[in-house]
Formats: structure tokens, sequence, C-alpha cells
């Protein structure tokens, strides 16, 4: 096919703040994990798709099968929908308080 650029679970945007290696990260839409860390301006590839150990709120417990969203004012994934952006589910069951959970990412919003 002739006009195939590549799969896109991965894709390389401008980064619109500092973001490490590992942190979620919103460009326009577009929520995933950054690759790489990257300054502001600087490009940042980007993972859209697959299951991640993510920064929480640390005030939630998560239950296998939630609805993530993304706060991207706390630069944290959360289970509240106010004001934020759905992403995809989480993988696994984790307490309240933890800092950290698993999350599935969708590569799209769900």
């Amino acid at each position: 096919m002739k006009n195939f650029i590549q799969p896109g679970d991965n894709v390389t945007a401008t980064a619109l703040y500092d973001v490490v290696s590992g942190a979620g990260v919103k460009v326009g839409s577009l929520i995933g994990i950054a690759s790489v860390s990257a300054q502001s301006g600087e490009d940042v590839a980007i993972s859209r798709s697959g299951v991640f150990s993510v920064a929480k709120v640390s005030a939630q417990a998560w239950t296998f099968g939630a609805k993530i969203y993304w706060d991207d004012t706390a630069k944290l994934f959360t289970t509240t929908a106010s004001s934020n952006t759905l992403v995809g589910f989480a993988h696994a069951v984790t307490a309240n308080p933890s800092d950290t959970g698993e999350v599935l990412l969708t590569g799209q919003v769900v």
C-alpha cells in the first residue's frame, strides 16, 4: 500500500512542557507515555497503546477494568472523570494509598 506511513503505536510530537521518560504526556488530544525525556519544544516519542506502570493519584484505589483518565493539571492518571480525558483501563488492582498503578492505554479516546 503506497499511502501507509507507520502503525501509529508510537508517534513523535513536540513536547509542550518538560517531560521525563516513562511519564504521561499530552500533546493536543493525544495522550500517552513519553518514551524519552524531552524539554519543552523538543521532539518527544510517545507510546499510545500498551500496558504501563504509571504515576497516579495516590489517594485512590483502582479496580481491574476501571476507567482511567489523564489529569493534565496534576500530570497524573486518575479514576476521576470530571475535567479529565479517558485514556484506558486499570490493568491491575491498586491500593489506596499508592503512587503507581498499571494502565492499559487504548490508543484512542474511549
